[in-house]
């Protein structure tokens, strides 16, 4: 793949982005590697008109792992798709029509202080450390290209790791005291449960999704901030969501948020910063 392809491809991704509109199949060659894949985000990046708040991880899953050189993926969450929503509350989140739409309950770090730019590699301490908050979440998980999921882990991450925005809750009491089996959760689609389960269900809990932020976003360059949050992986299942619907995940004793699912226009970027 050369350079002009890489542009075309983010360039093709970002149009489909902000007219809306799906797209057919993957806008050229799909990118063999997660190191392409990252060079065609960076470059979709650079041409989104806000600037990366946070970050969504994604799990590998672990018969990709190997191929793929990685456990983990991740895509830049742009400030204006960064809702922050108080207990009980109702937020209305786009998705792309005709493309791909879901749901993610997550539990949302937030950085507490600047990442040494030049530090490439973390402990599992260190990460805990860098760590201000734990708050609950949801993740809409959604791209113009119907069967990202399906092409694989760098397809999925040439997509802004196929995020479309993040609702941010209220923070959870005593969070860094908290076992991973006390962090659980319920998703809840027009009022049916589709799916349980909690922190635990993460690979490495919520701590490996930090520290993999903290290395990856350092090697690309663009070292993690104080106040940015990281959605650290799905907890219940990815959950299929079309525009119409109202989705609510309740998390135990720290709270309950809700949605409504609309159909994204164009250039439609909502949100209210953090």
């Amino acid at each position: 793949m050369t350079p002009d392809d890489l542009q075309q491809i983010a360039d093709k991704f970002v149009t489909a982005r902000n007219t809306a509109q799906a797209l057919s199949g993957f806008p050229g060659e799909a990118p063999a590697t997660l190191e392409k894949a990252y060079l065609i985000q960076d470059l979709a990046i650079r041409q989104w008109p806000d600037r990366v708040a946070g970050w969504k991880v994604g799990r590998i899953p672990e018969h990709l792992e190997d191929a793929a050189g990685s456990d983990r993926l991740a895509g830049p969450i742009f400030s204006r798709l960064i809702h922050r929503a108080p207990h009980e509350s109702v937020t209305r989140m786009p998705m792309f029509e005709g493309g791909f739409g879901a749901i993610e309950a997550e539990f949302i770090a937030v950085i507490g202080s600047d990442a040494p730019a030049d530090k490439r590699s973390w402990s599992l301490d260190e990460s805990m450390a860098m760590i201000g908050d734990l708050r609950i979440g949801i993740e809409i998980a959604s791209s113009p290209l119907a069967p990202i999921n399906e092409l694989g882990p760098a397809v999925v991450v040439s997509d802004f790791g196929n995020n479309a925005g993040l609702i941010v809750g209220p923070s959870i009491a005593d969070w860094s005291s908290r076992d991973l089996d006390t962090l659980a959760c319920e998703s809840f689609v027009d009022g049916r449960s589709v799916g349980t389960g909690g922190a635990f269900r993460l690979t490495g809990g919520y701590l490996r999704s930090v520290q993999f932020m903290l290395e990856l976003a350092a090697g690309l360059g663009r070292p993690l901030r104080a106040g940015d949050v990281i959605a650290t992986g799905q907890t219940n299942g990815i959950h299929d969501v079309l525009p119409g619907q109202r989705v609510r995940v309740v998390f135990g004793t720290d709270g309950e948020l809700s949605c409504d699912m609309v159909a994204a226009a164009p250039a439609e970027q909502e949100g209210e910063n953090l």
